[in-house]
């Protein structure tokens, strides 16, 4: 995590009272859990631990457009988006447990993903049948459940609300977990088609992975989301849009660099995971293009053959990022971020925002884009 982000969330203690909604609703699932069985309690300290780390960048988009657009804090309506943040991190963390479930994640935020930690789990307790079997389901039961807190937290954020700003902000939230379920669906195919013989395609489905999947989802669409809850007009919904999936765009493509190439330490995941999931990247295309055209068959070959490659060793994973490297891919993709995010810099720039949501939502923006974990 960069170190501006902290600072950047704090401020009028969005992150405090965010986690502190975060951690009254796990609070209320263990009592639920309790009243259903003494063995489940187990599932609410997964959540609790998925929940614990993040940035809450999603959160803070949403409550700093909400400001933007003329919220005011210490109100009603201030607890209300509030708890809306709380249920994009709600949701975030469903996606993440389904997420992994899919990819065959090791970890997650520097612990093993749950569905590896409730494979242990049943190895420990000595259960019977099979234990990746046991852990995927766990896994899917809790993405399910932290849907669930989602759904709650939301439509008890626009309990009060007046009925026409309850609608509109139900639609993109409603749009946006459509999107993603569909994006998740979209990177599964991806990662089924055979790759490499024609890099312009695989680029074009990994864009559209990217915008369905994530850009608007973590950028677009809680800026969105915190415009209609302050009643802002459909032209200034349409320029959040409009600015904010190019944002989304460079925050992902930041991501998939740090897949490869970030440090452990500050990721939270071992170093190349993305190479060894098979990542059908942007930056995976780019460097198959890049080394077609400069007729290196070697590397064509050795990204074709070892990415997705689960048996990867370590020095097998500097070898494969070194390749990505020296086709100069990563160069490209660091411009393609610098294209998209001064494209939604400069639409920024534009809006009438007030202080001290202008500098607010800039600095989150470049969190987001600028960070190396």
């Amino acid at each position: 995590m960069s170190t501006a982000t902290p600072s950047l969330v704090d401020v009028e203690d969005v992150r405090p009272r965010i986690d502190a909604v975060l951690t009254s609703h796990v609070a209320q699932l263990r009592t639920v859990l309790a009243a259903a069985s003494g063995d489940a309690d187990v599932l609410a300290d997964a959540v609790a631990q998925i929940l614990t780390g993040g940035k809450r960048l999603r959160a803070a988009f949403c409550y700093w457009s909400w400001r933007a657009h003329g919220g005011v804090p210490g109100t009603p309506e201030a607890e209300a988006v509030l708890r809306v943040g709380a249920a994009l991190e709600l949701f975030q963390a469903a996606a993440l447990f389904h997420d992994d479930v899919m990819d065959d994640s090791d970890t997650r935020r520097g612990f093993p993903a749950a569905h590896r930690a409730f494979a242990l789990l049943h190895g420990r307790h000595g259960l019977t049948g099979d234990a990746e079997r046991f852990g995927m389901s766990a896994a899917i039961l809790l993405g399910d459940l932290t849907l669930i807190a989602s759904e709650q937290e939301f439509a008890g954020a626009l309990a009060l609300q007046p009925r026409p700003r309850a609608e509109r902000a139900r639609a993109v939230f409603d749009l946006m977990r459509t999107e993603v379920t569909v994006g998740q669906y979209l990177d599964v195919l991806a990662q089924a088609i055979p790759w490499g013989d024609d890099p312009v395609g695989d680029e074009a489905r990994a864009r559209e992975v990217i915008r369905a999947k994530a850009a608007r989802y973590s950028v677009e669409h809680p800026i969105v989301l915190g415009a209609a809850l302050a009643d802002a007009g459909e032209d200034e919904l349409e320029a959040c849009r409009s600015l904010g999936l190019p944002l989304g765009e460079a925050f992902q493509l930041r991501d998939d660099l740090l897949g490869v190439f970030g440090d452990p330490q500050t990721t939270g995941k071992p170093a190349g995971d993305d190479l060894r999931e098979g990542k059908r990247t942007v930056l995976a295309a780019r460097a198959v293009a890049r080394a077609r055209a400069g007729s290196d068959d070697a590397t064509v070959r050795l990204l074709r053959e070892r990415l997705g490659d689960r048996s990867l060793t370590e020095a097998d994973v500097t070898v494969l990022a070194d390749a990505i490297r020296s086709t100069g891919a990563p160069d490209e993709v660091e411009n393609l971020i610098e294209d998209l995010a001064g494209r939604a810099f400069t639409l920024m720039d534009q809006r009438p925002w007030a202080e001290p949501a202008r500098s607010q939502l800039v600095g989150l923006a470049h969190a987001a884009v600028d960070r190396r974990a």
